[in-house]
């Protein structure tokens, strides 16, 4: 079984107070993880025995991983940790609410800090990432919360895709 390792130190396991609102009261509604206010969240299973060791994650969270590093990583770091030209999301969806991410993500910001500027494209007409938005969300939030440890994912990690992702993803992009 694989496993996800960010770096030869064991990796952080969540803070329970503040992963605590992003999983109480959620349940799997429509194909994906939701919390009460309709917010997507994840279902991630780590062996309590060895943290760095993932046992399973929820679809949606493996998509967004997938997604995450073919559309987002080259600015954003291969584990949402940012780079010299671009902010570590891992961070960011600390304090980032589920609406400004997918504000910021369609329509694109730009910033201005200690004289750097950086430039977020917006991405609303890019389908590669749109069809997945609530993916990569769910990806960079369990990553905010420290739920899911940097690294690679294996498909051995991952429940099954949902009959509903499956239908949305076809009505989406096409196929």
């Amino acid at each position: 079984m694989g496993s996800a390792i960010a770096d030869d130190d064991k990796s952080a396991m969540p803070d329970p107070a503040f992963e605590k609102q992003f999983q109480e009261g959620k349940e799997f509604k429509d194909g994906k993880w939701t919390l009460p206010d309709g917010t997507p969240t994840y279902d991630v299973k780590r062996n309590p025995e060895n943290t760095d060791h993932v046992v399973q994650v929820d679809w949606n969270t493996y998509s967004g991983w997938r997604r995450y590093h073919a559309e987002c990583h080259v600015c954003h770091g291969p584990n949402a940790e940012g780079s010299t030209f671009a902010p570590a999301l891992k961070d960011s969806l600390k304090t980032m609410d589920y609406a400004k991410f997918l504000q910021v993500v369609a329509g694109g910001q730009e910033s201005d800090m200690g004289g750097t500027k950086s430039v977020m494209p917006a991405l609303g007409d890019n389908p590669n990432v749109m069809c997945y938005i609530d993916d990569i969300y769910i990806y960079l939030r369990a990553r905010s919360t420290d739920a899911l440890p940097g690294g690679r994912l294996s498909a051995d990690q991952r429940a099954a895709k949902p009959q509903e992702a499956i239908d949305y993803e076809k009505a989406c992009v096409g196929g």
